[in-house]
């Protein structure tokens, strides 16, 4: 039931709120919104806020649409199609998300998104292409599988 889900997400929120987000690279979960319950990984912290927004928020990236499954039936044209996902870039309010014990250490996704990426739309959109490589990269090569899978909950 998509409501049971919903409350579920929402009771998390409360924990997170108490959480300090430690290290860069940790993976974090979406409680509420577009995106929730899909993981994604801090890439920059405000715990003070910014001049833009007054309130501690992190920088992240994170998968919209997971890779689907792959069986050893399956093409190579069929393999590739199936492992594509699609990502995401966004500044979140720490009260949206709930922190893990799990991180990603991917030094390259740092010098793909900056805080001036979010000015403009090509920018995001290119600093979007750069993370899905990355990503994609990471899936194939079998590194961090956990995060390339659907949270079911």
């Amino acid at each position: 039931n998509e409501n049971a889900a919903r409350v579920c997400l929402r009771s998390l929120s409360a924990e997170a709120r108490d959480a300090r987000f430690d290290s860069l690279f940790q993976v974090v979960v979406f409680l509420q919104g577009r995106y929730a319950g899909k993981k994604a990984v801090v890439l920059k912290n405000y715990d003070e806020g910014t001049k833009e927004r007054k309130y501690g928020h992190a920088i992240v990236a994170g998968v919209a649409r997971y890779p689907l499954p792959i069986t050893r039936r399956m093409g190579k044209k069929k393999a590739a199609r199936r492992s594509r996902l699609k990502p995401f870039i966004k500044a979140v309010n720490y009260n949206h998300v709930m922190p893990t014990r799990y991180g990603i250490e991917v030094d390259q996704l740092k010098q793909a998104v900056t805080p001036e990426t979010f000015k403009e739309p090509t920018q995001r959109a290119a600093a979007r292409k750069a993370i899905k490589k990355i990503f994609e990269e990471r899936y194939t090569s079998g590194k961090n599988t956990w995060f390339f899978e659907k949270l079911r909950f």
